[in-house]
C-alpha cells in the first residue's frame, strides 16, 4: 500500500508538470503580440492600423495613441519593464533622454546611411519624419476684416491683429515649443521672450494642442495661426481657404523617430513589425503625409505641400534646454 501510494503521488506530480508544459511553451507574453505607443495624428494612426492589419493578419497588434509628453513620461517611468514593444512617432529630444536612461534597444544593425545627416543622432532610434511649422492664415477672414497678410513676426504685434492670432502653448505642445525655440536661436533668449510677452496681447488663446490653431482657423475664429505645415496642407487639400507663410527666421521644425524598448528586440514578432515600419511603412508615411526630406536619395511631393522650405535654426534642441526654457514660459 505504501509503494502504491508513493507511485500515485509521483504520477500526480508528473501529470501536473505535463499539463504546465504547454503553458510555459506557448503562453508567451500577456496581451497583444506587439504593443506600439505612438504620438502620430489621428489620420496617420488610422492608416498605420490599416497597414498593420493588412501586413500581419495573424498577429494581434495594438496601437496605443498618447501625446508626446505622456508617451515619453510613460516610457521613462516604465523603463525596460514596459509593456510597450515599439515606440513610434516621438520627438528626437525625448528619445535622447530615453536613450541616456538605457530604455532603448541597440538598432545598430539598421542601415542609417540612407538618411539625411542631420537626422542621424543615435544608433538606438531611427528617423520617421521631419515636421515643420509655419504661419497659417485664413485669407477669407483677413479679407472680411480688411487686413493685409503679415510679412514678418513683428507684423503680428500690430494692434489690428488683436484677438485674431492663435498659437499652441509650448508647455503643452511640441509645435508651440518649436516656434519658441526657433526664435530663441534666431534672436537670443531675452529678445525672444520679450517678443512673446508682446505677442500674448494679440493672441486669442494659447491652445493645448498643436492642431488647435488650424482648427480655429477653419472655424473662422482667428485669422492667423502658428501651426503645423502638414496639417494646414491636409486642410487646404480638403478645400479650406488657408495659406502657409514662412518668415525670414525660417520654419521651425522637429524630427520624429521610432525605436524598440530594450530587451524586446529579441522577440521575432516585434522585430518583424519594426522591420516593416522602417523598411516599408515609413516610405509610405513620407510619401502620403510628410514629404519633408529625411532620405538622402528620395524626395516626395504632396499636393499643395510647400517645396524648398526655408528651415530655421533648431540647434541645441535637447530636453534639458526645453525644460529650462519652459520654466520661463508664463503665458
Amino acid at each position: 500500500m505504501k509503494t502504491s501510494a508513493k507511485f500515485i503521488k509521483i504520477l500526480s506530480v508528473l501529470l501536473v508538470a505535463a499539463l504546465l508544459v504547454p503553458c510555459f511553451a506557448g503562453c508567451g507574453k500577456k496581451g497583444p503580440d506587439v504593443l506600439i505607443y505612438t504620438s502620430a495624428e489621428d489620420y496617420r494612426v488610422a492608416y498605420l492600423k490599416q497597414r498593420l492589419a493588412e501586413k500581419f493578419p495573424n498577429y494581434t497588434i495594438e496601437v496605443e495613441y498618447m501625446s508626446t509628453g505622456t508617451h515619453a513620461a510613460k516610457l521613462q517611468a516604465e523603463g525596460t519593464d514596459s509593456d510597450c514593444d515599439i515606440s513610434h512617432s516621438l520627438d528626437f529630444g525625448y528619445y535622447a533622454k530615453l536613450d541616456a536612461a538605457g530604455v532603448l534597444a541597440d538598432l545598430s544593425g539598421y542601415d542609417k546611411s540612407i538618411y539625411m545627416d542631420d537626422t542621424r543622432h543615435s544608433e538606438n532610434y531611427i528617423i520617421e519624419l521631419r515636421n515643420s511649422g509655419g504661419i497659417i492664415i485664413n485669407s477669407k477672414v483677413l479679407e472680411q476684416k480688411g487686413l493685409a497678410k503679415p510679412t514678418s513676426y513683428q507684423d503680428l504685434l500690430k494692434p489690428e491683429y488683436k484677438g485674431l492670432i492663435s498659437m499652441p502653448n509650448p508647455k503643452a505642445s511640441g509645435t508651440g515649443y518649436m516656434f519658441l525655440k526657433c526664435l530663441v536661436n534666431a534672436w537670443g533668449e531675452a529678445e525672444a521672450f520679450n517678443y512673446f510677452e508682446k505677442l500674448s496681447a494679440n493672441v486669442q488663446d494659447f491652445t493645448s494642442s498643436g492642431s488647435g490653431p488650424v482648427q480655429k482657423l477653419l472655424q473662422g475664429e482667428v485669422a492667423i495661426g502658428l501651426g503645423m505645415t502638414a496639417q494646414a496642407v491636409t486642410e487646404i487639400n480638403n478645400g479650406a481657404s488657408l495659406e502657409i507663410l514662412f518668415f525670414a527666421e525660417g520654419a521651425p521644425f522637429s524630427l520624429y523617430g521610432q525605436s524598440i524598448v530594450k530587451g524586446k528586440e529579441t522577440d521575432p514578432k516585434v522585430k518583424e513589425v519594426f522591420d516593416f515600419l522602417v523598411n516599408e511603412y515609413n516610405y509610405e508615411n513620407n510619401e502620403k503625409f510628410f514629404p519633408e526630406q529625411v532620405y538622402k536619395d528620395k524626395t516626395y511631393t504632396v499636393k499643395n505641400y510647400p517645396t524648398n522650405i526655408p528651415y530655421g535654426d533648431m540647434k541645441n534642441n535637447t530636453i534639458e534646454e526645453k525644460e529650462r526654457l519652459l520654466d520661463k514660459w508664463v503665458y
